[in-house]
């Protein structure tokens, strides 16, 4: 990420990330889609080439998408016992519908974090 020298005041990333909007002024929208980032920001210009948020964001939702998910159809089988039918119907929509959600919630607050920690990639200095 190249040096930002916008005034702008801080944003915080939990609140970008809900509202999936730019890190930097918090007004503008950061995806286009549902995860694809924008090329930069309508409202302020900031210029989203730098973002790399990487696999980070899908380990994160494997681990909690399946946890709940799966631990809340566990326990309505051996509290209720109801037929696979309603299993299937019940929890296939709600594992995709917060499977995406999370996705782009937790891709947009590394994001945020990466904007407001100045990460960038690592190099290795041989002097």
């Amino acid at each position: 990420m190249q040096d930002d020298h916008a005034q702008f005041p801080p944003t915080e990333p939990l609140k970008t990330a809900l509202s999936a909007s730019c890190p930097r002024c918090g007004h503008g929208k950061l995806f286009d889609g549902l995860t694809k980032p924008k090329p930069r920001c309508a409202s302020c210009g900031l210029d989203f080439s730098w973002i790399d948020a990487g696999d980070g964001p899908a380990i994160f939702v494997i681990l909690i998408a399946d946890l709940l998910v799966v631990g809340l159809a566990l326990w309505v089988e051996l509290n209720y016992q109801p037929s696979v039918w309603l299993h299937i119907l019940v929890f296939a929509p709600l594992g995709v519908a917060f499977t995406l959600w999370l996705m782009r919630f937790l891709k947009a607050l590394l994001i945020a974090l990466q904007y407001k920690h100045n990460a960038s990639q690592g190099v290795i200095d041989r002097d």
